[in-house]
């Protein structure tokens, strides 16, 4: 999964797509390196970010949708919390909701999904962006993440969701400090127990600066490390900025494994 921020405040790329050519343009670059799915956000959820108008984001988002789906056949994924951004990103050609929220932020995201049949990531995170990293705490993250995914999928199941259609993303970076961000991924394969596709949103983070000391722009080599260990470890996609290179480690990682 390729990521196109159109923000202008994102962590590592804010303002660098946020103009509909050089969105368009990234996208050219994305795809050339392989990648399966775009995933196309307009608000920034990087630690103490601010929230965005629903009007802000669909200016954002909807042109670079239309573009991206009239020049690809590829799925186009809607990064949003908000069920009327995520109805406006389907009709214009998404077909993905990737939602940081896990559902809980607009109640009104659930009967967009029963209106519907697109696949749809529910993330785990500790509070909000504008909180998360002030003193995340866990006394067991793994378990705890675990319990609330459960909690999700028997509320989905509730809601009438065919759980089929659900991706689960451990939410690295999102209320975790640099341990437990490791910790999650030391234990990555405890979440096939749950038999649900797994995201892993990991690229150019900070707790990979931590360990490397190199800045947000010189990450995409610890990214793909990150990236070759999760797919031998069950995760089924992994969401980066630079698919080049998590790409040729994912397939270093695959042929060792086919050995």
């Amino acid at each position: 999964m390729g990521i196109i921020n159109v923000t202008p405040d994102s962590f590592s790329d804010g303002g660098c797509y946020h103009a509909l050519e050089s969105a368009v343009a990234q996208a050219d670059v994305l795809v050339a390196a392989g990648a399966d799915i775009l995933d196309v956000g307009g608000e920034s959820t990087r630690p103490f970010a601010q929230p965005v108008s629903e009007e802000d984001e669909l200016r954002r988002v909807i042109p670079v949708i239309l573009a991206l789906r009239k020049k690809y056949s590829l799925p186009i994924s809607i990064d949003t919390s908000k069920a009327e951004v995520a109805r406006q990103a389907l009709m214009a050609g998404a077909n993905l909701i990737n939602d940081v929220s896990a559902l809980r932020h607009d109640p009104a995201m659930i009967d967009l999904l029963r209106a519907t049949e697109v696949p749809v990531v529910i993330m785990h995170m500790q509070g909000t962006p504008g909180d998360m990293q002030v003193e995340p705490v866990y006394q067991d993250v793994v378990g705890e993440i675990l319990n609330f995914f459960r909690e999700r999928l028997h509320w989905l199941r509730e809601q009438g969701i065919d759980c089929r259609r659900i991706i689960l993303d451990p939410g690295i970076g999102f209320g975790k400090t640099s341990v437990h961000n490791l910790l999650i991924l030391k234990n990555l394969s405890a979440f096939s127990v749950l038999g649900q596709p797994i995201l892993l949103g990991h690229s150019r983070k900070r707790f990979l600066g931590d360990i490397i000391g190199r800045q947000v722009e010189e990450r995409d080599l610890a990214t793909a490390v990150v990236s070759a260990h999760a797919v031998t470890e069950g995760v089924s996609i992994v969401r980066v900025h630079d698919v080049a290179s998590s790409r040729q480690a994912i397939q270093i990682a695959e042929a060792i494994a086919a050995v």
